[in-house]
C-alpha cells in the first residue's frame, strides 16, 4: 500500500475487479451499489438530494479516497468527511483526485490509534481494510470510541466460507497478515461493543456489516 504504482490503478482496476469478484460478480453489488449502501446504512443521503445531513464522517483506511468522495456526496452543507490512511502515497493520490469544493479532509494516521477525541463522529466507514490490520479488534475499539452515541458504523471486510477450516485461515493470517473472518465474528464483536440494530450482507468471500452504537463497552476477555 506504500507503493507509488498501486494508487494509480487502485480505483479503476485493482478494487473493482478484486472486490467485485469477491462479492460474487455478476450477482453481487458493484462499486456504485456498494457506495449507495454505505451512504444508506450510515444515514447519509444521495448525490443531488437537497436533504443531505450535515454529518461528520470518518473513512478509515481510505486509500486513494474513492469511498471518501462517495460518502461526501451524501453529506450536506456543514458536514465533513475525513479520510484517514497510513500510506503517504495513497493519501497523495486521494488529495490529487479530490475537488477542493468537496467537504473532504485527509489525515495520515493509524487505525488502532485514531487521532480524534471520543465521540467526534456521527458515522464511521471502513471498507476493504479490517482484514489487513495487525490487531483488527483494537481498530474496532477505536472506531467505536470516536463515534458519538447513536453513531453508525459500516464495515466491508473478508468472509471465510463455512467450508474453510479455521486452521487454514490462521495459517493464512500468519503467512500473509490477511485475516479471513468467520461467519458471526464481526457481528458478535459489534454486539459486544454495545452496537444495536446490527445487520449483515454475506457474499462469497466478503461481508458487509453495520450497526448503531448507543452504549460503548469493551468485550470481556476470554479466560
Amino acid at each position: 500500500m506504500e507503493s507509488t504504482f498501486l494508487p494509480r490503478i487502485y480505483e479503476k482496476v485493482w478494487r473493482p475487479v478484486g472486490f467485485n469478484l469477491a462479492k460474487g460478480w455478476p450477482f453481487g453489488p458493484d462499486t456504485a451499489e456498494e457506495h449507495a449502501m454505505a451512504r444508506d446504512w450510515l444515514g447519509l443521503s444521495h448525490p443531488g438530494y437537497a436533504a443531505r445531513p450535515p454529518a461528520t464522517v470518518l473513512d478509515v483506511a481510505c486509500g486513494p479516497g474513492n469511498v471518501t468522495r462517495a460518502l461526501a456526496a451524501g453529506v450536506g452543507p456543514g458536514g465533513l468527511v475525513v479520510g484517514l490512511d497510513a500510506s503517504e502515497t495513497m493519501l497523495a493520490r486521494a488529495v490529487a483526485d479530490t475537488s477542493p469544493d468537496d467537504p473532504v479532509a485527509y489525515v495520515r494516521g493509524d487505525a488502532v490509534d485514531l487521532p480524534f477525541r471520543d465521540g467526534a463522529f456521527d458515522a464511521v466507514c471502513c471498507f476493504g481494510a479490517l482484514y489487513l490490520f495487525d490487531d483488527p479488534w483494537a481498530a474496532l475499539d477505536e472506531m467505536t470510541r470516536i463515534l458519538a452515541p447513536g453513531g453508525k458504523l459500516i464495515i466491508l471486510t473478508s468472509r471465510r466460507p463455512l467450508t474453510t477450516p479455521r486452521l487454514g485461515a490462521e495459517l493464512l493470517r500468519r503467512a500473509t497478515g490477511f485475516t479471513a473472518f468467520g461467519d458471526g465474528e464481526i457481528t458478535r464483536a459489534l454486539t459486544e461493543r454495545g452496537y444495536t440494530a446490527v445487520r449483515r450482507h454475506r457474499y462469497p468471500l466478503m461481508q458487509l456489516v453495520g450497526g448503531t452504537v448507543f452504549t460503548q463497552s469493551r468485550p470481556t476477555p476470554l479466560a
